[in-house]
């Protein structure tokens, strides 16, 4: 969806450019900053998640009621402020790249605590129990610490699905988290 302040040709060129279907429910032109954040609103009582990008000062409300908000870093201070996420760049397929990256980045932190949980439940009451040899206890918890190092390093390999124009993936891997109250989840 294209919810947009500019004008219905401006709202239906840029659709096109980024592959939006213009139709009435999809392309939303010539709204007014207050109305942004009621679609927000309407799509979030719907069970909808909803991500919204944007860079001015008129989409700073919008950012802070969506789900996911999205700042350009080539936007203004009041719309990094309100986003969850700042885009380094002001390129909008960086956007798709850093929720992947983000998705990426969430698997790797389930499973490391998947198995630096399962080694402490396993091998520290055996250690404590005498049945296991402090030596090699030691050297699964520094095993353990590897496999955390090495597992996170994956995400070295990500790359941006439109990786043709090259600064993508810089532009996703750069993107930065900015904390903004109790609305950041790890």
């Amino acid at each position: 969806m294209l919810l947009t302040g500019d004008n219905a040709a401006v709202a239906a060129s840029v659709a096109e450019q980024v592959g939006i279907d213009p139709g009435p429910d999809t392309v939303i032109a010539e709204v007014l900053p207050a109305d942004k954040v009621e679609v927000v609103k309407r799509l979030q009582a719907e069970g909808k998640s909803v991500a919204m990008v944007g860079d001015g000062v008129n989409d700073a409300a919008a950012l802070a009621q969506a789900d996911l908000g999205l700042a350009m870093g080539t936007g203004t201070d009041v719309a990094i402020e309100a986003s969850d996420l700042t885009l380094v760049r002001g390129d909008l397929r960086a956007a798709a790249d850093a929720i992947r990256l983000s998705r990426k980045t969430l698997g790797t932190i389930k499973t490391n605590l998947f198995w630096a949980f399962a080694y402490n439940v396993a091998a520290l009451p055996l250690a404590a129990a005498g049945l296991l040899n402090p030596m090699l206890a030691g050297a699964a918890m520094a095993f353990s610490s590897v496999f955390v190092v090495s597992n996170s390093q994956r995400l070295r390999r990500f790359r941006a699905a439109n990786d043709a124009a090259g600064d993508a993936t810089r532009d996703a891997a750069g993107a930065t988290g900015r904390a903004t109250g109790p609305r950041v989840a790890a």
